[in-house]
């Protein structure tokens, strides 16, 4: 099994090195691209505008000054001697439940894979509090992430779809299990804005985030999360809101 490793957090992120042990214990045919530094909150964008540099860090690993969809772009096309079969993102630094997975640079990873027709999954550990930093702990990621893939690598799974699996922010002894559940939505809030003024004088803003309440409904990633189960979550790329069709059609008949 061939096995290609990207994120959105850097090449040098912990949980990068977490998703190494992880994919190790189902094969050494690792490959990894990253971005070279954090692109977090990225998206599925593409660098368009500038060219985009790759270096070499080892055998088998490199860095991209671009996107987690540049380096699954690159990984693919200029780094591996022939497509993988899976494609494995993250262990990101932070959740990516609900409808944060339209920001997240760990999710869109896997889109671009699922684009290529590849196997794809994203892995998030979910943490306590903000402020935390590279003391974020991943030990609940390093004990059941091979439990988790190990089910995923061969189940049957629709073209242009993906795997997200978020890790639940408890110790490794108070992991309930691994739910099989729904994309949830957070209740609407985009965190805070800080104003600031540069040294010039010129003001900027900084956006950070903050705790969210949740109206937690059931079946959901979220809710799985809050009762300290494993989430994963099938997506689709098909946005398309099928009911709607046929009511916006008569508009135009």
């Amino acid at each position: 099994m061939k096995i290609l490793l990207t994120n959105d957090d850097g090449i040098h992120a912990p949980g990068l090195d977490v998703l190494e042990e992880i994919a190790r214990a189902f094969t050494d045919d690792i490959w990894i691209c990253a971005p070279a530094e954090e692109q977090s909150g990225a998206g599925h964008s593409l660098t368009l505008s500038r060219p985009v540099r790759m270096r070499r860090h080892g055998e088998r690993r490199f860095s991209v000054s671009g996107t987690p969809t540049d380096a699954v772009t690159l990984g693919l096309r200029k780094v591996m001697d022939g497509p993988p079969d899976v494609i494995l993102s993250g262990v990101n630094r932070g959740a990516n439940l609900g409808d944060d997975v339209t920001y997240s640079g760990t999710v869109s990873a896997a889109i671009e894979g699922a684009l290529a027709g590849i196997r794809s999954i994203a892995l998030s550990q979910v943490y306590a509090s903000e402020g935390m930093g590279d003391t974020v702990p991943f030990d609940v990621a390093r004990t059941w992430g091979a439990k988790v893939l190990g089910p995923l690598l061969d189940a049957p799974l629709p073209r242009r779809t993906l795997v997200n699996v978020n890790f639940p922010a408890v110790p490794v002894d108070k992991v309930n299990g691994i739910r099989v559940v729904r994309q949830g939505f957070h209740d609407y809030s985009r965190g805070s804005v800080v104003e600031g003024r540069d040294p010039r004088g010129y003001p900027y803003y900084w956006f950070g985030l903050e705790a969210i309440e949740h109206t937690l409904d059931h079946g959901t990633d979220l809710e799985a999360i809050d009762e300290g189960y494993v989430a994963v979550t099938p997506l689709q790329l098909d946005l398309t809101h099928h009911s709607s069709l046929g009511t916006l059609a008569e508009r135009f008949a």
